[in-house]
């Protein structure tokens, strides 16, 4: 009996691997299959069409982790999940993503694992949660039992085959069979599948920081596309907001992490859909002419925008339309953000701009009617310099009458307060009186909706400001609706205001003029905007000075803009110096038949003529437009933006430098991605709050 026992303890010692009928075999082997399965890790996606095609766009890690534990949670019938910094709601039961503040189509929300290759680009899409689930029960069995070449059928008849953890293979079957009789799996081209959001390539950013410190509206110009690639104002804007926070990281890094800031909100308003609501588009249609279609569709829905503001029908609707949107848009945003404690600003593109000028120039401020009325005379707009007694009465034919008020001692202000009793005093005639006196009348009451009209033929002028109607500036004689927050600033974009003003009748806006409810106004654009028109020389007619040169975001100029500068700096002092030596050989030269002169003034004038030489080209020198453009910030421009300057313009690009003329148009639409204009826009916002760049910006 021993021997048999030392017989099976020599066996046990020489076989050392474990029977496959022993218990320890599968203990070793659940041990094995622990140790290399690991459950995936889902990553949240939404669906969105682009250019009729869908794409699965991964949500920021922090929304997808919210929507993950609201997941788990069990309880995701009714969960309501707000992600995208809280312009977006995801209803967890629908699996549908919802935007808050506009109108837009819902999108498909997916919890993604599995994903396979597209067929014409290399972008994974997922499957769907149903067969994502069984793709993950099966490679569990393959790496637990380590048996793969795993064959699976999707609900399209699609085959997928496990072949090995790192590669798997989606075979998209093709109708009908070959003359061989091959299987419709095998003719199918092979894809690319991957398990888990970290083995394909997606950029999937951290999220947006919770807190806000700044609301903006942003306000569209003409047609319903805003930039070259025909995108809508809210994809425009999702790049501006995009861009600024990757500046606020960068140049605000010292107050992020002293966590002083969170980020600027950007909100789009759009007016255009609910303009073309109005059924002015089937009008248009039936008188619109068969020919060249497509260009005349883009004019019914892109051009005829400027007339219709210019129409006081659709101007109405068009003001009431920017106006109500962000008074809705703005108490919804109270309403989901009960801790917001910032301030509000408007920002408006092209013909939106001038929208929100018009709405701000007929605000009124809290003190009510009464008060504002009081302090008109002190924020009237001017159309120009103010004429003289005898300009006015050239103007309207009655010179020869100027010397009997010369006489009388009467001036434009006592010509104004006389009545028509006075004037037949004076011995002025019938005809002449009755022009004289509707002149005044007419000045007057456009002095009360605060602008001075030197010509009584305008028929706007005749008109009296009230109930929010000022048609002083020229405006649409419609009733401007009041907003319900007064706005910290305004930036305009490729603005035409100047423009509009300008062809309005307005020449020339007082330095003392303000708005009723907003403190600040910038006027952005790019030098080669061709709809964009300048504000300060309206403040100042009289003086010619640069705009306000926007600072590169990387600092300094463009290389090309300094290289530019110095060679004009160069040929100005070779200019000067050139200049300076031909004077001094012409004065020498005219010196020459004067040998009569004394040996000290001769030596006095030798002394004299250097100094007088080296003081002139100083002299040209400050000519220079160098040192003007240095010499530019300490202008007045008036009150418009608070005393500080109005018009900033952008450096161009390299590239644009070459042709003015072949990026004109993409000027106009440049500013959604642009760098230095959201660098302007973050560093004037939290100005106001005492928060500067990390580097000022030279």
């Amino acid at each position: 009996m021993s021997s048999v026992e030392s017989q099976q303890e020599q066996s046990s010692q020489s076989d050392p691997s474990p029977s496959p009928n022993s218990c320890s075999s599968f203990e070793l082997l659940d041990m094995d299959a622990g140790s290399l399965y690991e459950p995936v890790s889902p990553h949240w996606f939404y669906c969105k069409i682009i250019d009729s095609k869908e794409t699965w766009i991964p949500f920021n890690s922090q929304d997808s982790q919210q929507l993950e534990e609201a997941y788990s949670s069990g309880k995701d019938c009714n969960t309501i999940v707000p992600t995208d910094g809280g312009r977006y709601d995801v209803h967890l039961g629908e699996r549908m993503r919802y935007a808050v503040y506009w109108d837009e189509l819902a999108s498909e929300v997916r919890r993604c694992t599995w994903f396979y290759k597209g067929d014409k680009d290399n972008k994974y899409v997922p499957y769907s949660e149903s067969f994502s689930q069984v793709l993950e029960e099966t490679y569990m069995l393959a790496v637990t039992l380590d048996e793969w070449k795993k064959k699976l059928e999707s609900p399209n008849r699609e085959i997928i085959i496990l072949h090995n953890p790192k590669l798997m293979v989606h075979y998209q079957p093709v109708a009908g069979s070959d003359e061989w009789g091959s299987a419709p799996a095998e003719q199918g081209r092979p894809r690319t599948v991957k398990r888990g959001v970290e083995n394909i390539s997606v950029d999937i950013h951290c999220g947006e920081p919770l807190q806000i410190d700044h609301l903006v509206f942003v306000v569209h110009g003409i047609g319903p596309a805003c930039d070259l690639r025909f995108r809508s104002i809210v994809q425009c804007v999702n790049d501006f907001r995009s861009v600024s926070l990757n500046l606020l990281q960068t140049h605000f890094k010292k107050a992020q992490e002293n966590q002083q800031i969170g980020r600027v909100e950007f909100l789009p308003v759009n007016w255009h859909s609910p303009l073309h609501s109005t059924g002015v588009d089937v009008d248009l249609q039936r008188i619109t002419l068969p020919s060249i279609n497509r260009l005349r569709h883009f004019t019914n829905d892109t051009i005829l925008d400027v007339f219709f503001y210019n129409s006081p029908t659709y101007c109405q609707t068009i003001v009431d339309t920017v106006a109500s949107e962000m008074n809705r848009i703005y108490i919804l945003f109270l309403q989901r953000n009960p801790d917001f404690k910032g301030s509000v600003s408007i920002a408006g593109h092209s013909l939106g701009s001038l929208i929100l000028f018009d709405i701000l120039t007929n605000q009124k401020d809290s003190l009510g009617d009464t008060d504002s009325k009081k302090d008109l005379p002190s924020i009237f707009m001017d159309q120009g310099d103010t004429p003289t007694l005898e300009e006015e009465l050239r103007k309207l034919q009655l010179s020869e009458f100027f010397s009997i008020f010369e006489k009388e001692k009467i001036d434009k202000e006592a010509l104004a307060l006389c009545t028509d009793k006075d004037l037949q005093e004076m011995g002025i005639p019938l005809g002449p009186r009755k022009k004289i006196l509707n002149y005044f009348r007419t000045r007057k009451n456009s002095m009360v909706c605060g602008v001075n009209r030197p010509t009584p033929q305008s028929p706007a002028g005749a008109n009296i400001s009230t109930n929010g109607l000022d048609v002083g500036i020229g405006q649409v004689p419609v009733k401007y609706p009041r907003l319900i927050y007064k706005p910290e600033i305004f930036f305009a974009f490729g603005s035409p205001i100047g423009m509009f003003l300008t062809v309005r009748g307005l020449k020339r806006i007082d330095p003392n003029y303000r708005f009723p409810t907003c403190k600040g106004f910038f006027n952005i654009y790019h030098p080669f905007d061709p709809v964009a028109y300048r504000i300060e020389p309206m403040v100042v007619p009289g003086a010619e000075f640069e705009p306000m040169l926007i600072p590169h975001h990387k600092g300094r100029k463009r290389m090309h803009l300094e290289l530019r500068e110095g060679l004009t700096r160069m040929s100005m002092d070779l200019k000067n110096n050139l200049l300076g030596s031909l004077r001094m050989a012409w004065k020498s030269f005219t010196r020459a038949p004067y040998p009569a002169l004394q040996a000290s003034e001769t030596a006095e004038e030798t002394e004299a003529e250097p100094e007088s030489n080296s003081e002139k080209p100083n002299v040209n020198t400050e000519e220079n437009p160098v040192p003007v453009k240095e010499e530019a910030p300490p202008i007045h421009v008036g009150m418009l933006n608070g005393g500080q300057r109005i018009d900033y313009v952008l450096q161009e690009k390299p590239i644009e430098s070459f042709n003015e003329y072949l990026f004109a148009l993409q000027s106009h639409l440049c500013y959604w991605e642009s760098e230095d204009t959201v660098l302007l826009v973050l560093k004037e916002i939290y100005q106001t709050q005492g928060i500067f760049l990390d580097q000022p910006l030279q």
